[in-house]
């Protein structure tokens, strides 16, 4: 958290472009030197996500989000993900934030885990908002801790743990809204969505690959108003396996829907 407000405290225009750079060439040579060897599979999934941050007061905000991921498109689990934490707003365009994750996976697809495992996990983030026009921009630098499940099936099937493992991982993702009947986002506003985000391993249990995932998004979204706004769109989710050789390349459908409450007292 001590590196987040260091950061929060720099002037975005010089640091975000030498960030972004410095984080685009890594992901292209892990990238490029990971398709050398990598057994890739394509799969078709849906994530079904709500979000909401509710305003607490002026500066704090509660933030709830569920993702309902299902695979083979919806037929089957693929993931539950539940997200609880507070932000702290620290500048006009600028919130510092943390929180706690329960996240169940299932065995799905060509690559499937060994049985049902459950992760526990904390996160820190920093979130920086400009724009430029009618774009907006939206930087999210996110540090986890994950507690995952040692999880497998005994010769009678029954699931069994034999306890966790610790691992660390740093996310970088850079959100881009374009408004498309208003020259700014505002009430009833039809707009573009795009999105890429880098999944980066680092420290103890990181053996054969540094580079866990990549996600890139396109969508279409309608905001309601300040509060409410519902999108539509495509995700491309590549999945490094812990082997450093398996690839997943899931096609996804992805629907969100985001509504904030108010519980600030109004006089």
């Amino acid at each position: 958290m001590y590196h987040l407000l260091r950061i929060a405290k720099l002037r975005t225009e010089p640091f975000i472009p030498a960030m972004q750079r410095f984080i685009f060439s890594c992901l292209l040579c892990l990238g490029g030197l990971a398709s050398l060897t990598a057994q890739s599979v394509t799969q078709f999934d849906s994530w079904w996500n709500y979000f909401g941050n509710h305003h607490l007061n002026d500066q704090l905000t509660l933030h709830t989000e569920y993702q309902w991921r299902r695979s083979d498109f919806a037929s089957h689990w693929q993931q539950s993900l539940l997200l609880v934490g507070l932000n702290q707003k620290v500048a006009d365009q600028t919130t510092l934030g943390g929180g706690y994750g329960w996240i169940i996976s299932f065995p799905y697809g060509a690559f499937p885990i060994a049985a049902k495992t459950n992760e526990h996990r904390m996160y820190e983030e920093l979130i920086m908002n400009n724009g430029a026009g009618r774009f907006g921009f939206n930087h999210r630098y996110r540090l986890e801790q994950r507690w995952l499940e040692n999880a497998s099936l005994s010769p009678a099937g029954v699931r069994e743990v034999n306890g966790y493992t610790f691992k660390n991982r740093a996310r970088y993702r850079l959100l881009v809204t374009y408004p498309l009947n208003h020259r700014t986002m505002q009430d009833h506003t039809l707009f573009l969505a795009t999105f890429d985000e880098v999944f980066l391993g680092f420290g103890n249990g990181i053996v054969k690959n540094i580079l866990d995932q990549n996600q890139l998004y396109f969508g279409l979204g309608y905001r309601f108003n300040a509060d409410g706004n519902f999108q539509l769109g495509y995700l491309n989710q590549r999945i490094i396996k812990s082997d450093g050789l398996r690839q997943e390349n899931d096609h996804t459908l992805q629907t969100a829907l985001t509504y904030n409450l108010d519980f600030r007292k109004h006089n």
